[in-house]
């Protein structure tokens, strides 16, 4: 919320460190090294003030640019950009523009010092979020400093600006600075002079700066019972025209100009100077607004359902005064709504839907779309179906699944009572879009079905194309001649009518399915269509394109190729908030680094995906299945806990390649714990489906464990690859296919079971390499019971701790670590200060690049710290 700079003069208390840590990121920005600092800090702590007052502190020459975020239920997009357009002669947000726009406006300015400050980012947009994810990766080569405030005692775990920190966890160049409660002290320091308790007025307000000096503004001698009483008794001292002023202020947020101060209040607006006197509301820019956002929510509680609804309407109407320029389209939304007029929520929520998608915050979009939908009663079935369409897509985008399925079915409905099968047809194809996306592909396929039957009763019109390039999706799994025929033609049939979403869709399929058969002209059809759609604007179109062209790299082993696109692909989606996409590439890059044994890798992309939220059911199982299959392979502990996670996860049974990788995980794990009737019944059920869908591979796959588990197993006729190889007891031969396929465990597996010395090496090399820890041991094992004696044995723990950079000390703390012990534990057993294992442990865990005490024991039982004494 805005409100008026602080004099540098104004008292301070307990926040010199802080001030000293922002001014010296701003000196590591003045010198291009550029610095994203979150300020954190519950509601009233001061976090505006400590930024105001850095700011005003400033040298001259440095730009400084603030904004805040809307406290409204769905601000709009770009709210504190748009906050320093107006306040500026700059022009961040213009119309139609994206994050990419606004984040590369910024960091142009870059060039020269310069100071941005995002305020509230807890109430923060889709848009302006992703504008300080894009900020935040690529300041460091600039002049710029950001600031962002928010509250962190407002952040669940699916919170917006709780992923946001999450996707920047691992960005360079970002400090954090928390801003703690006044003490004791400092209470009794601001209540000096005054006659009141210190103590009881720390005890009400618990430290809080704003809590405090309202206290202390009201000037009585007892301390009020509740915060809500502080605030309230300085509105009660106003004349009733200054205490309308102020309550039309509190049902406006973020703050009133004077025209519509005029409008709302009438002649009670020349009561704003005794508003402005008493310290209730400030002068901010040519408008009035409430010291903090606290104090206006209090008096907008306060007021009446009557009062407040009244003061709606007269906001809504002076703010859709053709006079006032350009509308602010999402604020009149969000004052119909409130003010109950059915016509301006249907007139101002669909543009506001669809200014927000466009500035790709999805979930505003969708809120939008819901807000119109709530009075959307009297509406005809075309316009209600648009509206549900438009929501739908949205929930889609911001990866609510499941109320996109619910949205789009209800859309269907409609288009069927308005007789419009065309309408029905496309609303089909985005039904089964999103189904498969979920993973019931039967119905999917079965819906693409539906859609066809449709629209082949019509003239050819452009709904034709979005039903060819779904066909063509499903088709090209089993006939990729098909496939391409019919996405080749949603193209030419999308080009004709000029829509490029479609037409850039079907490219990608097009290309994905010639890859199928022919890596490198499916690589090239899927490059050119991730060109066309950055031209055209469909950043969907290429995070797609750019997904698919790693993964049938991946198909034909190509993991150098799909490593590269792969990258490409994550870069591409944080630029242009394709959140659904990135989770899914996350998912494959995973699997990637899995198979080609960079377990590290691996495991780092798959515990990003468990850290994010969002619900992708097909990409939590698989990270779930990499983070089980890694644990197992290195030795860490976990393994089972990982996998046993899985049966949480909605994945459905048609999903049958993710079944079979679960499954034969499962197995694999019992087969290293030489458990063989677990192997057995881990494999059993899933087999027999593979069997009767007739899946050589994953035959052949789950055949292969209950082999090494000594049970009977062999290949179906006419399987090839490694593992039917293996299963017909060819296990040099089978090694050598997994080397060639870029494989190094299934090589080093296949060696182990060879009996011949030299490969036993071999496989021991590999294994050594990749840190594949138990399945080395036995190798080892193996070999000396051969006789052979030279087998080397690894560096011993105390020169891994060298290597790790550890003291003998962090070591004895790191074996307290992995026994579990708290800090105040080890501490007591070790004979020191908490103050002194406090430190070690973060440098432990510092030296290690871990996290978490449980990510440095994991860490250290990998490079075999913890090995017992």
């Amino acid at each position: 919320m805005a409100t008026a700079a602080p004099s540098t003069s104004q008292l301070l208390l307990e926040r010199e460190e802080l001030l000293a840590a922002l001014a010296s990121a701003c000196s590591e920005a003045s010198a291009g090294r550029g610095r994203l600092v979150l300020v954190s800090g519950e509601a009233g702590v001061g976090k505006t003030s400590l930024v105001r007052r850095f700011c005003g502190e400033l040298a001259g020459g440095t730009t400084v640019l603030a904004g805040a975020c809307d406290p409204l239920i769905t601000p709009r997009p770009f709210s504190p950009f748009l906050d320093i357009d107006e306040r500026s002669d700059r022009a961040l947000v213009g119309t139609n523009v994206s994050a990419h726009d606004v984040a590369g406006a910024l960091l142009e300015l870059g060039r020269e010092p310069l100071v941005v400050v995002v305020e509230d980012a807890h109430w923060a947009d889709e848009a302006t979020l992703d504008v300080v994810r894009l900020l935040g990766r690529r300041l460091s080569a600039t002049h710029g400093l950001v600031v962002v405030t928010y509250r962190d005692d407002e952040l669940g775990r699916d919170h917006p600006l709780r992923i946001c920190l999450g996707d920047l966890a691992t960005a360079t160049g970002i400090d954090r600075l928390h801003v703690e409660p006044l003490t004791a002290d400092g209470v009794r320091e601001l209540a000096a002079g005054r006659d009141i308790d210190p103590a009881a007025l720390f005890e009400l307000t618990s430290g809080n700066p704003f809590y405090v000096t309202e206290v202390l503004t009201a000037g009585g001698a007892e301390v009020p019972e509740t915060v809500r009483d502080i605030v309230l008794a300085r509105v009660a001292q106003l004349t009733p025209p200054a205490a309308a002023v102020v309550e039309a202020a509190s049902i406006a947020p973020p703050s009133l100009d004077a025209p519509l101060l005029l409008a709302v209040a009438g002649e009670a607006a020349d009561s704003v100077d005794e508003c402005l006197a008493s310290g209730v509301l400030l002068a901010v820019d040519d408008t009035v607004a409430f010291r903090h956002e606290l104090a206006r929510a209090t008096v907008e509680e306060s007021l009446s359902p009557a009062r407040r609804l009244a003061l709606h309407r007269a906001v809504l109407l002076g703010l859709a005064d053709e006079r006032r320029g350009e509308l602010d389209i999402a604020r009149l939304a969000y004052h119909a709504e409130a003010a109950d007029d059915e016509r301006a929520v249907l007139r101002f929520a669909p543009a506001a839907a669809e200014h927000a998608a466009r500035a790709g915050a999805y979930r505003e979009a969708a809120a939008q779309y819901a807000r119109a939908l709530r009075f959307g009663g009297n509406l005809g079935p075309g316009e209600r179906a648009q509206l549900l369409e438009g929501r739908s897509r949205a929930c889609y985008l911001a990866d609510d699944q499941l109320e996109a399925i619910a949205m789009i079915r209800e859309a269907i409905r409609y288009r069927q009572e308005q007789r419009a099968p065309l309408q029905e047809a496309r609303a089909l194809t985005e039904l089964a879009d999103y189904l498969s996306c979920r993973g019931f592909l039967q119905e999917s396929e079965e819906t693409v079905r539906r859609a066809s039957e449709l629209v082949s009763r019509s003239p050819e019109q452009l709904e034709h194309a979005y039903v060819l390039e779904a066909a063509g999706r499903f088709r090209y799994y089993d006939d990729e001649a098909e496939g391409i025929e019919l996405a080749g033609k949603a193209v030419e049939i999308g080009q004709r009518f000029g829509d490029e979403h479609v037409a850039g869709h079907a490219r990608v399929t097009v290309g994905t399915a010639t890859g199928r058969g022919d890596l490198d002209a499916g690589l090239a059809l899927l490059e050119e269509a991730a060109q066309i759609a950055r031209r055209s604007g469909q950043p969907e179109v290429v995070a797609r394109a750019l997904n698919n062209m790693g993964a049938v790299s991946a198909l034909r082993y190509r993991y150098d190729l799909a490593d590269a696109y792969y990258d490409s692909a994550l870069k591409h989606c944080a630029e242009h908030t394709s959140d659904l996409w990135r989770i899914n590439v996350l998912a494959l890059s995973a699997l990637s680094f899995l198979a080609q044994g960079r377990f590290d890798d691996a495991s780092r992309r798959a515990v990003e995906i468990l850290d994010d939220p969002r619900e992708s059911p097909t990409p939590h199982h698989t990270a779930l299945v990499v983070l089980a299959l890694v644990r197992a392979r290195r030795g860490d502990p976990g393994a089972r806990e990982a996998l046993a996670e899985t049966a949480a996860v909605d994945l459905q049974p048609e999903e049958f390649e993710a079944v079979v990788d679960r499954v034969a995980a499962h197995a694999e794990i019992a087969w290293m714990e030489r458990r063989g009737d677990e192997v057995r019944d881990a494999t059993e059920a899933t087999l027999r489906k593979a069997i009767v869908r007739a899946d050589t591979e994953a035959i052949c796959r789950l055949a292969f464990w209950r082999r090494l588990a000594e049970l009977e197993a062999e290949a179906p006729t006419g399987a090839s690859g490694p593992y039917a190889l293996a299963l017909a007891g060819e296990w040099q031969q089978a090694a050598e296919e997994w080397a060639r396929r870029g494989q190094p465990y299934e090589m080093a597996l296949a060696l182990s079971r060879s009996g011949d010395i030299a490969a036993l090496r071999r496989a021991h090399a590999q294994l050594q390499r990749i840190g594949a820890r138990p399945l080395l041991a036995m190798v080892a094992r193996e070999l000396r019971e051969l006789g052979v004696r030279d087998v080397p044995r690894g560096p011993r723990a105390t020169t891994r701790a060298n290597d790790a950079g550890l003291t003998s000390r962090e070591l004895e703390v790191l074996q307290l670590l992995g026994e579990g012990l708290r800090n105040a534990e080890i501490a007591e057993r070790l004979v020191v200060s908490r103050r002194t294992i406090d430190h070690h442990v973060s440098s432990i865990l510092r030296k290690l690049g871990a996290r978490s005490r449980g990510e440095a024991v994991a860490a250290a039982t990998r490079i075999g710290l913890l090995e017992a004494r």
